[in-house]
């Protein structure tokens, strides 16, 4: 069996753990798209204000499909550095790539909150919620984004993720709250029964107007 039915079902599940522990001032922020079904039970569990954080992963030149780092509508990009020396390249030459994504980032945030700004992290307890974690590119990115803001404490969590990702969270974040970490681990969707993607119109019912 699928240790999770749906997103929902994930964060029902992510909520329970979270749910026992100790927070000042919490405030969840969800990954976009993904990670807002999931956030939202979070949120809830918390008696937390739900915010939206966007990461967006920079392609390797010529080769958009092959992602060689991240970066969010604000924070400092993420450049994955054995990728680069995989192929000869430095973060200068990726310039083009950051602003194409940082653009894309800002676009999805616009398109999501119009002109509302997001809530400061400065000063919270903050919980950023993915639905899944296969390399943890997009995940560091959205961690350094807030850590700029100055949180409190800085968790991240997932229902689900690779060994090898987390490990890499674990020294972006203050906490990593993780359900499963299996050994074999192929794909964030083959641990959900439905994981269908989700939709804009899903995504705008879950944030505050």
């Amino acid at each position: 069996m699928k240790p999770f039915r749906n997103r929902a079902d994930a964060g029902a599940q992510l909520a329970a753990a979270l749910g026992r522990r100790e927070w000042a001032d919490p405030l969840v922020f969800g990954l976009a798209r993904g990670g807002l079904p999931v956030a939202a039970p979070v949120a809830r569990e918390l008696d937390a204000p739900l915010e939206l954080l966007v990461a967006r992963k920079i392609g390797a030149p010529g080769r958009p499909e092959l992602g060689l780092g991240a970066v969010t509508a604000d924070g400092p990009p993420y450049f994955d550095r054995t990728g680069l020396r995989a192929l000869g390249l430095t973060p200068d030459d990726l310039s083009r790539q950051v602003e194409d994504a940082r653009t894309e980032a800002r676009d999805q945030v616009r398109r999501y909150l119009g002109e509302r700004a997001p809530r400061s992290p400065a000063g919270h307890d903050v919980v950023v919620v993915d639905d899944g974690v296969a390399t943890g590119g997009t995940a560091i990115a959205a961690l350094r984004a807030v850590r700029s803001h100055a949180p409190q404490r800085l968790v991240f969590a997932a229902p689900v993720g690779a060994l090898s990702a987390v490990d890499k969270l674990a020294r972006e974040a203050d906490e990593v709250t993780c359900l499963e970490t299996p050994r074999e681990f192929h794909a964030v969707g083959e641990f959900y029964a439905d994981f269908s993607p989700t939709k804009d119109n899903e995504v705008l019912a879950l944030l505050p107007g």
